[in-house]
């Protein structure tokens, strides 16, 4: 399992803790006190150290190897998930799997960002980072779910859009911007989930939401740390420097009424228990659906009008 830097301290208390366990059963010796208290220095050093995340930890913990991708929780908390497939113009994009689902008896629309485990996955996923293709399938997803009256769920993670030649040429800006657009429209509820990486146009072409959630150790931000020290510092050794400046965590974001949640992760992270994790998403979600279920149709459009028209307003003192 991919061990972060900060995690060490962890990593080496449950060794010792191990061993102590081993010795105690090989030698049947009592070393209940000892046992005892290198669990308490466990605990306290496990909660220290996720209590105080830095927003580059934080980072960090996003881009997780183990951390739960959208097909995860599809699996873990939505029922009769059916996949569809293509834009009706180009093609299928695995790296924006999306269809019909089910989340605690409530009937919806499911689109995201799906990344992968392993270089073979990875590959078929394109990392995560969607073509014009996914773009327009998940418009064309969100539009059955207007046609049907189905609430929208739609699931980011993703470092950005695919910035290849082949996403330029079948226009991977128009792509966005027209979901921009489209997204502000509908007239039905939407519902977005920052899952790890929320990475600039790529994870607003689906994010135009009525209520914008994320889950606690994910970040959301016009460009990553790395490519904002590049530019600032000449280098991205820089990146934690940046990761501080952006304001890219979650509670940050909350604080300054960026995003209208935060949902709380199991201790450690979503990557030690995902099955935690996907009930809280769950939670969240089938909460916010509720809420918004319950607007009109002319409340529900001039509620996310209003919530966006606020974004970047200020007072001079």
């Amino acid at each position: 399992m991919q061990l972060l830097e900060f995690e060490k301290p962890i990593v080496e208390l449950e060794r010792e803790l191990e061993k102590l366990r081993a010795k105690a059963d090989s030698q049947d010796i009592d070393m209940s006190a000892e046992i005892t208290t290198m669990e308490a220095k466990l605990v306290e050093t496990r909660r220290s150290i996720y209590q105080n995340l830095t927003p580059w930890q934080r980072v960090q913990i996003a881009r997780h190897t183990q951390r739960p991708f959208m097909l995860d929780y599809l699996a873990q908390v939505f029922t009769d998930f059916c996949e569809l497939h293509g834009d009706r113009r180009i093609g299928d994009d695995e790296a924006m799997p999306g269809g019909f689902a089910t989340l605690g008896g409530r009937k919806v629309v499911v689109i995201g960002h799906q990344k992968g485990r392993d270089t073979k996955e990875n590959l078929r996923r394109n990392f995560g980072s969607a073509h014009p293709e996914g773009y327009r399938k998940a418009m064309r997803l969100m539009k059955l779910a207007e046609k049907f009256n189905l609430p929208v769920v739609a699931m980011i993670d993703t470092p950005g859009a695919y910035p290849g030649i082949g996403a330029e040429e079948r226009n991977i800006a128009e792509a966005i911007a027209y979901n921009l657009r489209e997204m502000m429209l509908l007239k039905v509820p939407v519902i977005a989930v920052v899952l790890g990486e929320g990475g600039s146009g790529g994870a607003l072409g689906i994010g135009v939401a009525d209520r914008v959630l994320m889950m606690e150790n994910a970040y959301y931000s016009v460009i990553s740390p790395e490519g904002c020290a590049a530019i600032l510092w000449k280098h991205r050794k820089h990146a934690p420097e940046a990761a501080e400046a952006m304001k890219l965590a979650a509670p940050d974001l909350l604080q300054l009424g960026l995003i209208d949640g935060v949902i709380k992760e199991p201790e450690g992270g979503a990557h030690h228990h995902h099955k935690a994790a996907a009930e809280a998403l769950a939670e969240a979600v089938g909460t916010a659906i509720d809420e918004l279920s319950k607007l009109s149709t002319a409340k529900l459009l001039e509620a996310r009008y209003e919530k966006f028209r606020k974004f970047g307003e200020w007072e001079e003192i």
